[in-house]
């Protein structure tokens, strides 16, 4: 998302015609939307009393979240710049076989490019599990629904960015590498999703109990 837009430009810019934003940048988003839930249960959970032995942890996990949210922020921008790259690899010319060859190992080279950022979503996704777990155990047990939707909002940037990382593989030609790169990928993504279900699960049944 482009913090200089309001979020109504920004909407109109995702439902537009135009292929960015688009559903990587929107994963990378649900990232930082997650980021900052997690950030405002522990602004209400510092300086309660009833929260004082956790305070100093809820302010440096604060911090954490915060530079975590900065790096969502970051990738969504640079999807938006990765599937552009690969746009402008396919309006190169293809006239003679020289500019077809050219064309093709540089559409292969994008291609693999807008793959990473969607893997590094998926790694900041595991990166911030953790501190959401943590939050959930330890932060305001009021905000706890809170917490919840912001484990949800880490699965959906999970599995969207596994989607934009599975495109980009299998349009690879050499889908050796691709499938080398989707496998190591498929490892995190499916530990991220683990983790997700089980932080669920536990604010779930603490809900209901």
């Amino acid at each position: 998302m482009n913090y200089n837009q309001t979020l109504n430009e920004y909407l109109e810019s995702l439902s537009s015609k135009s292929p960015t934003p688009g559903g990587g940048n929107v994963s990378a988003f649900c990232g930082t939307l997650a980021s900052s839930l997690a950030i405002m249960v522990c602004n209400l959970t510092i300086g309660k009393k009833k929260y004082f032995e956790v305070e100093s942890e809820m302010i440096e996990l604060k911090n954490q979240l915060e530079k975590i949210k900065n790096k969502f922020s970051d990738l969504a921008d640079k999807d938006n710049e990765a599937f552009d790259k690969v746009m402008d690899a396919f309006k190169l010319p293809k006239e003679t076989e020289d500019e077809k060859d050219i064309r093709s190992k540089k559409i292969d080279e994008v291609t693999f490019g807008a793959a990473e950022i969607p893997t590094e979503v998926i790694n900041t996704c595991r990166l911030i599990l953790p501190f959401i777990k943590t939050v959930a155990e330890k932060g305001n047990q009021n905000s706890f629904s809170d917490v919840g939707v912001a484990t949800a909002l880490i699965n959906a940037a999970n599995q969207g960015a596994f989607l934009n990382v599975l495109i980009n593989c299998t349009s690879l030609s050499n889908q050796t590498i691709g499938n080398e790169y989707l496998k190591r990928i498929e490892i995190i993504f499916e530990e991220v999703k683990n983790s997700c279900d089980e932080i669920t699960g536990s604010i779930n049944n603490k809900l209901r109990s």
